[in-house]
């Protein structure tokens, strides 16, 4: 691994470990509006990072294709907003870990899309060490009382997890991470407001407590600025497949900050999952292959995976 790619996977690392410590931020907000609590942290994002996004922005943003506009809009609506319905629609009737349990599977997923709709084959060792993942995701959270809309929902949210990476490839050369993060936020404010508005009408924001508001500050500012723009930049630099590797740390984030607020423990599965998270991401990233027994060419090759533009643009 090279300095950039090193770069790329402590970037995607630290964005997945944020989104991990969220689901605890998430353990606090059960009686607030779930889409005006979106509303909240996504338009407040979207406030902090547009300043950040480059004084050539207006112009990135007029350059976009409307197909480029519509899969914008489809990657708020599902990687974001649908993505955190179906989680709380499947809590109904599953308990917590049967949708996270899915959500672990995305690396294999993506592991497996992004290859077939580039036209190659998926790569062995991305592939063998997203499977780690899936189980070392499986083995911390273990599975849970469900019945078949848990489970449809779960498989919701596995998607809605695959299409925040797999969405997002084709338009982050030409908008960066920043801009890029700033406008999804946006579109996912509006639709978030849409939705209360349909399902929740006048009730669907109010005025948070101090928790709530410590919360939503945590998820916006912390999750979603800082987050969403290291998760693309680590895309950026070693691509969706190897990056998606590290979804796999969220569940063990989880599992580490929940007994913070009493709502979980941290025992022997966990450390165990935890280790095979960690040797998963280790063999998919190519950290365990020694660079001494690889061609020179082969390994340039893999350093920039296909797909990945030339630059970062952040």
């Amino acid at each position: 691994m090279n300095a950039t790619t090193t770069r790329g996977a402590l970037l995607a690392a630290l964005a997945c470990v944020l989104v991990g410590g969220s689901f605890t931020a998430n353990s606090v907000l059960g009686d607030y509006p779930y889409a005006g609590g979106q509303f909240l942290r996504y338009g407040l994002a979207c406030l902090l990072l547009v300043p950040a996004a480059g004084k050539d922005a207006a112009d990135r943003l007029r350059a976009l294709t409307l197909r480029q506009w519509g899969r914008l809009t489809l990657l708020a609506a599902v990687g974001m907003v649908g993505f955190n319905l179906a989680v709380i629609a499947a809590e109904r009737t599953a308990e917590p870990a049967v949708p996270g349990v899915f959500v672990g599977c995305a690396p294999v997923a993506v592991a497996v899309l992004l290859p077939l709709l580039d036209g190659r084959r998926p790569r062995r060792t991305v592939l063998y060490g997203a499977s780690l993942v899936a189980v070392g995701a499986f083995t911390v959270q273990g599975w849970g009382r469900t019945d078949g809309e848990g489970i449809a929902f779960s498989v919701c949210a596995l998607a809605g997890e695959v299409g925040f990476a797999v969405l997002a490839v084709p338009v982050l050369r030409p908008l960066g991470p920043r801009l890029l993060s700033a406008t999804v936020c946006a579109i996912a404010a509006v639709e978030s407001a849409a939705v209360g508005l349909l399902v929740d009408g006048g009730a669907w924001l109010r005025r948070p407590d101090a928790v709530e508001t410590a919360a939503l500050l945590w998820q916006a500012v912390v999750v979603t600025v800082v987050g969403f723009v290291c998760w693309y930049m680590g895309v950026q630099r070693i691509g969706a497949e190897r990056a998606t590797l590290f979804s796999g740390l969220i569940p063990v984030a989880a599992a580490c900050t929940a007994p913070l607020v009493g709502t979980g423990s941290y025992g022997l599965a966990q450390a165990a999952g935890s280790a095979l998270v960690g040797l998963g991401v280790a063999l998919g990233s190519g950290a365990l292959r020694r660079a001494g027994r690889r061609p020179r060419t082969r390994a340039l090759s893999e350093e920039r995976p296909p797909g990945v533009p030339q630059g970062p643009r952040a």
